[in-house]
């Protein structure tokens, strides 16, 4: 553990939530860095850019083209000072454009690590030129594991794999749970067969299923997003999970990748029931009994799986309990952290381990049920 001078911020976090921050997806990267900068002597950065401009607009259909990057209106870094650790996330590879303005981030930092959410194999080719200014980075960490060993090979630099995370206190039923009022949740893409299922079973059983009425990507308030969210989820029973692009084979190819769902459904205590991605990954990260009861795809049987469930009450509660306590235990942000400067070189801070023990007491309490 390591103590920093009071006033002196070793990380400097590049944020692009003043660029889409109002898009959902990026709800997760924004509670990531919020969590380090309570954890961590961090600093913020976030420059504003509008992508709807003709700037924005020609530097990434150009980069799509040819390996000429321009900066798409992103203001540098200047007079900040240096900083161990320069860290960023970055949801798409065409993302990684803004790194053209802010260029002498190496400059101001010992270390610099990008973190990058989605990139399917498939889509590497035609990402390339973008994928290139990895190459200015200390260090690369990709959410998708199975995309590690392709990416490494065209930026010749080794890449390794970070899981998800989740802010596990603020999902964690604990220490008041409150009634689970809503019997099935499903959130974001689903499949059409189970979905009329799953409206036929809450017709016929009067029983609460929630799911999307409207389409979109914006959020109003990326916090309350979140917030709101993990309430929900508190509420629910049981929650529909599936793995990443899972109707969209045309994108994803063979490749399956773990979402953010399992650490929500997981942290928030709700029993998760839908298809365990075939990923050595998500083997080990969720590597305890019953974490997801299998539900296929496009399965019409989801409401004899739920009968089942429902008739074994115990081991309602014993799943329950056990997703709460493994959320809190090995996925809250602070464990990704913690990786996050390892590879760095550093240790974390006092504050990391104070959030550590908080975690540990709340899994006590969950674990006592």
């Amino acid at each position: 553990m390591e103590t920093q001078p009071p006033g002196k911020a070793r990380v400097l976090i590049f944020s692009s939530r003043n660029i889409d921050g109002n898009a959902h997806y990026r709800c997760p990267h924004f509670e990531f860095e919020d969590i380090i900068c309570k954890i961590d002597s961090a600093e913020l950065f976030a420059p504003k850019a509008d992508v709807s401009s003709l700037r924005f607009s020609f530097a990434t259909r150009l980069a799509y083209r040819t390996p000429i990057t321009l900066n798409p209106g992103i203001h540098g870094l200047s007079d900040r000072g240096r900083y161990d650790v320069f860290f960023t996330i970055c949801a798409f590879p065409q993302n990684l454009l803004m790194f053209s303005g802010v260029s002498n981030f190496r400059d101001i930092s010992k270390t610099s690590v990008c973190l990058l959410d989605e990139l399917w194999i498939a889509d590497i080719a035609k990402h390339r030129h973008f994928l290139r200014i990895l190459e200015k980075f200390d260090v690369v960490l990709l959410y998708y594991s199975q995309t590690v060993k392709p990416l490494s090979e065209l930026i010749k630099r080794k890449c390794s794999f970070l899981p998800p995370g989740i802010d596990a206190i603020s999902f964690c039923p604990y220490p008041d749970p409150v009634q689970r009022v809503i019997d099935v949740y499903s959130i974001g893409r689903r499949s059409q067969i189970t979905h009329q299922k799953l409206l036929e079973w809450a017709r016929e059983t009067r029983r609460f299923y929630l799911h999307d009425t409207i389409r979109g990507s914006q959020t109003i308030d990326s916090k309350e997003h979140r917030a709101a969210l993990a309430n929900v989820i508190r509420r629910s029973r049981y929650f529909i999970v599936n793995p990443g692009k899972i109707d969209d084979p045309s994108q994803r190819g063979q490749q399956i990748e773990i979402g953010n769902r399992y650490f929500e459904g997981a942290a928030a205590g709700a029993i998760m029931i839908g298809e365990r991605p075939a990923n050595e990954a998500f083997e080990t990260l969720f590597d305890w009994p019953d974490a997801v009861t299998r539900v296929p795809y496009n399965s019409s049987d989801i409401d004899m799986v739920i009968k089942d469930l429902d008739a074994d009450p115990e081991r309602q509660e014993r799943i329950r309990r056990t997703g709460v306590v493994q959320a809190l235990m090995r996925h809250d942000w602070v464990y990704r952290w913690e990786a996050v400067l390892k590879s760095a070189g550093l240790a974390p801070l006092q504050a990391a381990e104070e959030r550590k023990v908080r975690l540990r007491k709340l899994a006590e309490i969950a674990s006592q049920g």
